[in-house]
Order: structure tokens, then sequence, then C-alpha cells
């Protein structure tokens, strides 16, 4: 991996308590979608100096750009009042989270709140670069205002016919917007009755921990073999 440097060009909110950043691209920073890299910031000394993130951007897009929720961490805080044109450092790509090349197999994406940010980047390259597969996600939530892209994942869905989005939010008494979609949490049914219509698909599985360990053993009750699932845990974001 090489050290970049970069600065940033701007933030923007995309859900309650969770904000995107967006630096400058090196022009020699080439990456999959899927991948991920070290942020820097030369505020901090040692390993606590760096946090691993997803980039959500695609690679066709000009900036390079990372979410996270707006944790009360020493490192949050340093990034959350970096300013514009602030001076950091990005190290990678590294991952291997990207999408199989077998255009007769379809893909499952499950997200758990913040675990949505590689697919966001897959499912951008897609919707320029459209292949035979069908990518469907579940993306799962406590609330709508939880939910970071989700309004940009709609306007997804509706514009590309290979992508189906199925989303849930599991605690909407908390809520203060309305919502009529799917309110229970994904269980085996709701990922037997997604993958119905995908061709022996992938699964790629993201999130928190704990949700990543209890979404993969809903999709293998599914009857999703084990070797076709694909994980990544997204501890500390």
């Amino acid at each position: 991996m090489t050290i970049h440097d970069v600065q940033m060009q701007r933030r923007e909110d995309v859900a309650e308590a969770t904000a995107a950043f967006h630096f400058s691209k090196p022009g020699d920073f080439v990456f999959v979608p899927g991948q991920a890299l070290d942020l820097i910031l030369p505020s901090f000394e040692g390993e606590a100096s760096r946090h691993a993130f997803s980039i959500v951007s695609a690679p066709h897009e000009p900036d390079l750009v990372i979410t996270t929720r707006l944790r009360d961490s020493a490192f949050k805080r340093a990034l959350g009042s970096l300013a514009l044109r602030g001076a950091a450092q990005v190290d990678g790509p590294f991952g291997s989270l990207t999408l199989h090349r077998n255009p007769k197999r379809d893909a499952l994406f499950v997200a758990g709140g913040i675990g949505i940010t590689p697919f966001m980047s897959m499912l951008r390259h897609a919707a320029r670069n459209p292949t035979a597969q069908r990518i469907a996600l579940l993306y799962s939530n406590h609330r709508p205002e939880d939910a970071a892209f989700l309004q940009e994942l709609e306007r997804l869905a509706k514009d590309n016919p290979r992508f189906e989005l199925r989303a849930t939010m599991t605690a909407m008494e908390r809520s203060g917007k309305p919502w009529t979609g799917e309110t229970r949490r994904i269980d085996a049914a709701m990922v037997r009755d997604v993958v119905a219509g995908l061709r022996s698909p992938i699964v790629y599985v993201a999130g928190p921990p704990a949700m990543v360990a209890a979404a993969r053993g809903v999709v293998v009750e599914a009857g999703i073999d084990g070797d076709d699932i694909r994980t990544e845990d997204f501890a500390g974001y």
C-alpha cells in the first residue's frame, strides 16, 4: 500500500449522527468498489492516528469519500473538526469484499446500519457500468433517520432495473418519520423471498460484528451454502 496526501473537500450529513467526508483523490489512487483505506490524521501520533474506512465513492467519482457514525472518540472528534482544505493522508486501498466477476451468478448484499458503506461504491459503479448480474440489497436500520444514503438507494433502485432494494426499519416506535415499508428484523423468510428472484447468488454481509454474525446464521438458515457467503465486520464505526 502507498500513503497519499489528501485534503478535505467537504462534509455532508447522510443520516442522524452520520456524516460523509469528501477528500481529494490522488491521480494514482486506483481501487475496486468495495475496498477500504486507512485515513491518517496528522494531529495524532502512533497507531491511534489512523482508522480504516470503506470507500463510499465509486472509482469514476472525483473525490474519495468515507462515511462514519459521529461517535465520541478522539479520532472521530478530530475528524469532525477537520477544516475545509485540512490536510490528511490515506493509505491503501485494501480489502477483498468486492463483487465477484461471474456474470451468471447474481449478488445479495445484506447491510446493517453503517455496513452500507462498501455497497454504496459497488452500487454506484453498477449504475454507471451495467452488468448481466442482478443485485439485491437487504438494508436494516432502527429508523429511517439512521439509514445512511436511503434516498439515494431508492433512486438507484428506481433507475436501475437490475437492482432491488428491500429496506427494513426495526424500531419505528422511536422514529419521528413515516415509514410504510418492512419493519421486521431480517430473517430466513425474508432472505428466501429475495433470493427466489436471483440466479445462484453470492451473499455479502457487512455491519457491526453482532449483526454480521446473526445475519450469516440467517442466510445459512435460508439455504445459502456457507462457501457462498462473504462477510466484513465494522467495529468502532
